[in-house]
């Protein structure tokens, strides 16, 4: 029986981008851990797919009560799924649905449980996982060693690469018997609004170009949209420029708005706040661009503009253009 799960959803026929984050994370664990990898999914579709990927078992719930989210039932239907697979190790996406499930899940398993995991080792001749997460708003990390089995945890979104093919790969699906009630519900869905996107996700986008109040005003992220459609990314802004009502809340990066993990970030105007850098604090580099050279921010930037941003980000606009041939 596969000690490393992976709870996996499947996107147009193929493993969806957060899944192969976490098949990454789950190889790491079954390579140091000499373990195996199976998948968890939740209602129809095909999971042969995800063999390619090391996967020996896929581990199937399906119930029409399955075809939207709801907290309750999707927890009860992945704890059917989680003991059924008996694995050491529980894998879910940082994602919205990874932090409303996580903690929730590990209780009804009396497991253990580490969120926004942004680095795995194997410790001791023990042979412990351990799990590195950043905290106090990204300006440490802390190293987590579970004591016992099992422990489940979400890793934080864009911080593994995607995982690989590794050949054909054979696998088994095994279906899990379950039968949902709706009354097993405890919340009812009173409605659901769709986002209204422009192209890149902002939790998805390799570059993220965000606004601060240092922009003084809605008008300045015009420039900011332009830098970002050359980097084929999305914008974000600070709570302030959100609370102004300068841009949308959907809009919004940090601890009480979205978390991003791009490749690139770069803060125009914002200070750095706690909060907003909790939300940023897994990219990989950080560009700041402020004209207060005591910003906080500068102390989390890999690199650091001291400037008025409408005179710097016209001719950076321009360089990136040319230098990507858009």
């Amino acid at each position: 029986m596969p000690g490393i799960f992976v709870f996996g959803t499947i996107e147009n026929g193929i493993p969806s981008r957060s899944t192969l984050e976490l098949l990454t994370g789950a190889q790491r664990l079954a390579a140091g851990l000499q373990e195996g990898v199976s998948v968890g999914l939740l209602g129809p579709g095909d999971g042969a797919s995800l063999y390619r990927y090391g996967v020996e078992a896929v581990y199937r719930a399906n119930d029409p009560l399955l075809k939207e989210y709801q907290a309750d039932l999707y927890l009860l239907a992945l704890q059917r799924i989680a003991q059924a697979a008996g694995a050491k190790v529980l894998l879910l996406p940082g994602d919205s649905l990874g932090r409303d499930l996580a903690a929730r899940l590990a209780f009804r398993l009396k497991a253990g449980v580490v969120t926004d995991v942004i680095e795995i080792d194997i410790e001791g001749p023990e042979k412990m996982p351990r799990f590195t997460r950043p905290v106090y708003g990204g300006k440490a990390a802390a190293v987590i060693v579970p004591k016992r089995f099992p422990v489940v945890v979400t890793l934080k979104p864009r911080t593994f690469d995607p995982a690989g093919p590794m050949g054909q790969g054979k696998g088994k699906e095994v279906p899990v018997e379950i039968s949902l009630d709706p009354a097993q519900a405890r919340t009812r869905m009173a409605e659901r609004v769709q986002e209204e996107t422009t192209g890149v996700k902002l939790e998805d986008a390799p570059a993220v170009v965000s606004g601060g109040r240092g922009l003084g005003g809605p008008e300045g992220f015009t420039l900011l949209v332009e830098l970002a459609r050359v980097l084929k990314g999305a914008v974000g802004a600070s709570r302030a420029a959100t609370d102004a009502g300068w841009v949308p809340s959907s809009m919004q990066v940090g601890q009480t708005g979205k978390t991003v993990s791009p490749d690139l970030y770069i803060a125009v105007g914002i200070s750095g706040a706690t909060q907003h850098v909790a939300g940023i604090s897994g990219a990989k580099t950080i560009v700041a661009i402020n004209a207060d050279p005591e910003a906080p921010i500068f102390k989390v930037a890999h690199l650091g503009i001291v400037g008025d941003y409408k005179a710097i980000l016209p001719p950076l606009i321009a360089k990136c253009r040319e230098l990507m041939g858009s």
